[in-house]
């Protein structure tokens, strides 16, 4: 039997014990992944933030240039890192950022990932998550600020950023929209003839990874997700170790307004962080108890 036979019954022995998610980066599984769970919007003209907002741009630390638009509030209460969703670009994530500043005074960084809008190179989990420290640390560094003080918030895809970020870097405080407790588990509710929990290359895991965060966290979801099943929000809730609060959005499919309620339970949350030191700005009232209730 030549050496090709030999790695063609190793690979078949590989996949047939342990999945193709052994196989990492030379999985054949991992091209259709990438495609599934990242849907970049190339930008071929110059995005404009929505009024108010400027374009930034600044590199990670693997060479990859990347594009923010960023909104200072005058008197912001916090800084904050918004990451999007897995579809479109700061074409139509820039209106977000603009809202976030501008409800709830904060000075906002939103971004595109790698392959996204204007940003440089392409989508992959490690990527994504590159991206999102890269970000951090330069919204930090402009506001004169750690990157422990930082917001982090994240919806959908970018929720699970926002988890990497929040457990690996810190976070002033984390708050999640309508994301997921690991990509496999999401890929078990629509296809799980294909074994994701063993086959998946790409992880996501954030219930697995937010333990290492013990700051105060706020989850929003929506009941009627068909997406995102809402059980696969209150298992990501059940690893949050620290004070949390999870506010169920009745009636709200994934990409649904998130309506009134949860506006004035950000607006709660964001008054119950502790105070930043570093810049008198940005200090805000003390800790106002923020509770683990569930406010289902």
């Amino acid at each position: 039997m030549d050496s090709r036979w030999h790695y063609l019954l190793m690979l078949a022995l590989v996949l047939h014990s342990f999945g193709c998610a052994a196989l990492g980066p030379f999985s054949p599984l991992r091209p259709v992944e990438r495609a599934l769970v990242f849907a970049p919007s190339p930008s071929t003209t110059e995005a404009a933030p929505e009024p108010g907002g400027q374009v930034v741009s600044f590199t990670t630390d693997d060479g990859v240039r990347l594009q923010g638009h960023l909104f200072e509030h005058p008197e912001p209460r916090a800084v904050a890192l918004f990451c999007h969703g897995n579809a479109g670009s700061l074409e139509s994530w820039s209106e977000v950022g603009r809202q976030l500043s501008e409800q709830h005074q904060l000075t906002v960084l939103a971004f595109d990932y790698r392959g996204y809008g204007h940003s440089a190179g392409s989508p992959t989990e490690v990527g994504v998550l590159r991206d999102g420290r890269a970000a951090q640390a330069w919204l930090a560094r402009h506001a004169g600020i750690q990157k422990t003080d930082v917001v982090v918030i994240g919806r959908s895809l970018g929720g699970a950023v926002a988890v990497d970020l929040a457990a690996n870097e810190g976070a002033r405080g984390l708050v999640l929209e309508s994301t997921f407790s690991s990509l496999p588990d999401v890929a078990a509710v629509h296809a799980p003839w294909i074994m994701p929990h063993l086959n998946m290359t790409q992880r996501l895991n954030s219930a697995g990874k937010i333990a290492s965060y013990r700051g105060p966290v706020l989850q929003c979801h929506g009941d009627a997700d068909r997406l995102i099943p809402l059980k696969l929000a209150r298992k990501l809730h059940a690893a949050i170790p620290g004070k949390k609060r999870f506010e169920v959005i009745p009636g709200a499919d994934h990409n649904d307004p998130q309506g009134a309620a949860y506006a004035q339970a950000l607006d709660e949350f964001l008054e119950s962080l502790p105070h930043v030191r570093t810049h008198s700005q940005l200090e805000s009232p003390p800790e106002s108890g923020l509770t683990g209730t569930d406010h289902s």
